[in-house]
């Protein structure tokens, strides 16, 4: 499997500032790997509210991932402080694929960059629903050579 190749910082439209936490390393002394979907998690979440697109607890739907995906250029430690750039690259009628990268404070080049698909769901069926305009119009905004 060929690995990816890093996408640059000018790449996302979106930034969210993360800081590491001395619980993120592992014993190694590095950020273990499943917190990096944490991150991913919590930059797309972030965007979400603050565009007034979600509601934990009241929206009638809700997002499921149903795909993840990391590659890992270098490693991030505490007391990095980390930028997660955010895109949209697939914008379908019911799912969307967003894209993250990792970087260090300052720097042009991914730490790590991977992606997750959420397909949005009824709260109480669990069957795929159409993106609501309004979903649509704030996931627009990150588009970056997706189907619209």
């Amino acid at each position: 499997m060929k690995k990816s190749e890093a996408a640059l910082r000018d790449a996302y439209p979106h930034f969210l500032p993360i800081m590491t936490r001395w619980m993120d390393n592992d014993v190694y002394g590095h950020v273990n790997n499943v917190v990096y979907y944490s991150y991913f998690d919590t930059v797309v979440n972030e965007y979400l509210l603050r565009k007034g697109v979600l509601d934990f607890e009241h929206s009638p739907t809700v997002g499921l991932v149903v795909e993840t995906q990391c590659n890992y250029f270098s490693s991030i430690a505490f007391p990095d402080r980390i930028d997660a750039g955010l895109r949209v690259a697939k914008l379908g009628s019911s799912s969307v694929r967003y894209e993250i990268g990792l970087f260090r404070e300052g720097e042009s080049e991914p730490a790590a960059q991977g992606h997750f698909i959420h397909v949005y769901v009824d709260r109480e069926t669990r069957r795929p629903v159409p993106l609501t305009d309004a979903m649509r119009a704030a996931l627009s905004a990150l588009a970056v050579n997706a189907d619209r």
